[in-house]
């Protein structure tokens, strides 16, 4: 495991900007003066994509900018896409799908086509497909290109369900109805020291929708340094599941690629608690990342807000999957029925064949509020990479309730902190209890008596007092240990894991831990 740190202003501060808008005399043919439609097919996204990577990449002027600048949050809010308009609307169980107008964050434009029987035609911008209010700026955008984005709807109900939106984001409403963390083409350079980040967007979409709701959402990458082709191939089941093809062409070298980018919000749970000045017990989208090692180990990693940011490298060849998970699935724990995070959806990336040697990179970046995604996770090919390389890759991404990788072996529920010592007796300075509750189907049977221990090892602090237990009255046990840990200010890293016998009865758990915040932890303790 390898740390970086950065800035994080420098982060922020290039992510609204990334990316630009290039038209090609190939884009330009895929729609007539008149209207008809052209020949398309993912063989030809990719054909596009290799010649624009040969070509230098050039910014293209933002028309209107000057009054995308005045179509603020409060503004693009106001704008509807009329329902009347919607593309399928009414066509038996087609998704019907709504462009997305753009403002002063979604400055970009971008195009959209709809393919049948492999011909495409593009959908036009008009704003005569939105319902504008009067005196709303948006109502003088005249020379745009382009929208922002898209909707996906349910048939019947029109709510949606999927929506792609910003640079080569999107999301969907996974299992339960209720928008979470996102996805996104490509990840260049994040939270590298030296940055700024790169964003490449997604400049055209063509969208092919199917009978039974299915949709397959084809689209082009685009950025300084890389260009790519995409087929997104979107069910729904028990949640979202997605088949994604891609091919990336790079312009130039890059530091940081990132396949299969996943990003989302954490702000406290259970470790954490006393870092925020908020009533509610935990805010969080997601509170881990799950990796699935290509030798069958299991790793659980618990989300932190850090005091700075921190970039976390998990080396893991042939990698069978990864996702950034939401374990924590009581309302009790989050008190909140607005926003409804216990019913957030896990997305789970499964590799379609053999992606070699790399790593999984998890990116931490501190928070004050709920409202900023701040976890980034994705997969990095081991070696460096090359003006001119070609990039394959295939995965699925299932935005589930449950990782869909079901194993028998114990895995762990929740991960708390508290005073170390023993009740009763004076507290020692500087030592934090860790309590891991876990659970499995391979625990069934067992008891004390059986001897399970905890193996938890660290080099930046002092592991005593260990424990292990089923909980009295329930269906899950419980590890837990002291932690010495000394005046300095580097991070804690730990690894532990449930032994019986020799075997391996849940999987690793790695922890990072700040002193910092445990000494504000154990200030805050009676």
């Amino acid at each position: 495991m390898t740390i970086d740190r950065f800035n994080r202003r420098r982060l922020l501060q290039s992510a609204l900007g990334g990316g630009a808008f290039f038209l090609l005399p190939h884009l330009g043919r895929a729609q007539g003066a008149s209207g008809e439609g052209q020949p398309f097919s993912f063989d030809r996204l990719r054909d596009m994509a290799r010649d624009m990577a040969t070509r230098p990449h050039v910014p293209d002027d933002i028309p209107d900018a000057d009054i995308l600048d005045q179509v603020d949050y409060d503004r693009h809010n106001q704008v509807r896409f009329r329902a009347d308009r919607s593309l399928w609307r009414g066509q038996g169980r087609i998704s019907p799908v709504q462009p997305f107008f753009p403002g002063m964050y979604f400055r970009n434009p971008v195009r959209i086509h709809t393919v049948q029987d492999g011909m495409a035609t593009e959908v036009p911008f008009s704003l005569d497909l939105f319902d504008i209010p009067e005196g709303n700026p948006a109502r003088q955008l005249t020379r745009t290109r382009g929208f922002a984005g898209f909707r996906v709807q349910d048939a019947k109900t029109e709510i949606d369900w999927m929506a792609f939106l910003g640079a080569s984001y999107w999301r969907t409403s996974g299992y339960s109805g209720q928008f979470g963390l996102s996805a996104r083409g490509l990840a260049i350079d994040t939270a590298i020291p030296d940055g700024p980040e790169e964003f490449p967007l997604f400049t055209h979409f063509w969208l092919e929708p199917a009978e039974n709701g299915d949709l397959t959402a084809y689209a082009l990458l685009d950025s300084p340094r890389a260009t790519g082709a995409y087929r997104i191939v979107s069910r729904r089941g028990n949640g979202v599941s997605q088949d994604i093809t891609a091919t990336v062409f790079l312009r130039n070298a890059v530091e940081r690629m990132g396949i299969a980018p996943l990003t989302s919000m954490f702000w406290f749970g259970k470790t954490d608690r006393h870092i925020a000045p908020d009533w509610r017990p935990e805010v969080h989208d997601s509170d881990g990342l799950e990796i699935l090692a290509g030798n069958g180990e299991r790793i659980w990693r618990p989300l932190n807000n850090p005091p700075g940011t921190r970039v976390n490298s998990f080396h893991a060849p042939s990698v069978r999957g990864f996702g950034l998970m939401q374990r924590e699935r009581d309302f009790a724990q989050y008190q909140d029925d607005g926003v409804f995070y216990d019913r957030r959806a896990s997305a789970w990336v499964t590799p379609q064949g053999d992606w070699g040697d790399g790593a999984v990179v998890l990116t931490e970046l501190r928070t004050d509020d709920e409202i900023h995604d701040n976890i980034v996770a994705f997969w990095q090919p081991a070696g460096p990479t090359a003006k001119g390389q070609q990039h394959d890759f295939a995965y699925r991404l299932d935005w589930v309730r449950d990782n869909p990788a079901v194993s028998t072996i114990g895995h762990f529920t929740a991960v708390r902190l508290g005073a170390g010592g023993v009740p009763g007796q004076p507290r020692p300075k500087g030592v934090v209890k860790v309590v891991c509750d876990f659970a499995g189907p391979n625990l069934a049977g067992l008891g004390r008596e059986d001897g399970l221990t905890v193996a938890a090892t660290t080099a930046q602090a002092q592991v005593s007092n260990t424990a292990v237990y089923p909980v009295v009255g329930t269906d899950y046990w419980r590890a837990l240990f002291d932690l010495s840990f000394g005046p300095g200010d580097d991070p804690i890293d730990l690894r532990a894991y449930v032994d019986g016998k020799g075997a391996a009865m849940t999987e690793t758990l790695i922890l990072q831990l700040f002193p910092s915040q445990l000494r504000a932890l154990l200030a805050s303790t009676p």
